[in-house]
């Protein structure tokens, strides 16, 4: 008896992000295989790590082991504070300088074309390049330029893509949300000012997510700054966490697929 495909959307939230990871590993833990990823901005940098084959404790090591201040590469701003060469050497060292041809499983990324304001999937292709697009952060990072588009962050258009597992044929789709508009917030660079407006801009967007996915993990990281890269192992836990209140859920949804599937063959 064959398997539903399962398709699982990684969205944008900085180093909240890293509760993707404890997503994942719920789901391995529990025998729920991975066939599709899609993911933007640290989406894009999770599903891409776990599309080339690192293992979960792989994964972990490196997160862990992540410092801001070695990626951060500043530059005159003129398009952005960080000129994001420095990230992309640690991208194209830890996806082996993988193209998405090469990768385990199928993985898209998402990033944005700042002139004609569209979303650009990649598919194809460098894989470091296409997740250093989608994680230029405007403002932040200096755009990447790739077959004359100028890209940034492709949260700015589509914070998780469900849409584009959905399209990669999932029949069980998962989004997983990581991104909250923080109440009371400290603002106090323009690190701050810009993630926390990116937030409330994409806030109307969730339902749209929901509907979409038939499954809508949203880890509660929300204490958490998008640049706190000094909690990373409570971020992966509570991501963990949240994800097993789900399992029993997505193994009978597999079950039910699986049943429908068998009676229309």
């Amino acid at each position: 008896m064959s398997n539903p495909k399962i398709g699982v959307a990684l969205g944008s939230g900085g180093a909240r992000g890293f509760a993707h990871l404890g997503v994942l590993k719920s789901l391995e833990d529990n025998n729920i295989s991975i066939d599709y990823l899609a993911g933007c901005s640290m989406g894009a940098i999770v599903a891409a790590f776990y599309g080339v084959g690192h293992n979960m404790n792989q994964l972990i090591k490196i997160a862990t082991a992540f410092k801001r201040k070695f990626f951060l590469d500043f530059t005159i701003p003129k398009m952005g504070f960080i000129s994001g060469k420095r990230v992309k050497e640690f991208l194209t060292l830890f996806t082996h300088n993988k193209n998405f041809e090469d990768l385990k499983l199928p993985v898209q990324v998402i990033a944005t074309d700042l002139i004609k304001g569209e979303k650009v999937i990649f598919k194809t292709g460098s894989v470091a390049e296409a997740v250093r697009a989608s994680i230029s952060i405007p403002g932040i990072f200096v755009p990447e330029k790739i077959n004359d588009r100028l890209l940034v962050d492709g949260g700015v258009i589509d914070r998780v893509p469900v849409s584009v597992v959905k399209d990669m044929g999932s029949d069980i789709i998962i989004g997983v949300d990581v991104s909250f508009v923080k109440r009371d917030a400290e603002i106090t660079n323009i690190y701050d000012v810009i993630m926390q407006s990116i937030d409330i801009l994409q806030m109307e967007n969730t339902t749209n997510y929901e509907t979409i996915s038939d499954f809508f993990i949203q880890p509660d990281v929300s204490l958490y700054s998008s640049r706190a890269f000094t909690n990373i192992e409570e971020i992966i836990k509570i991501g963990e966490e949240e994800t097993k209140k789900y399992i029993p859920a997505i193994k009978q949804s597999i079950e039910e697929w699986k049943v429908r599937n068998q009676n229309e063959t």
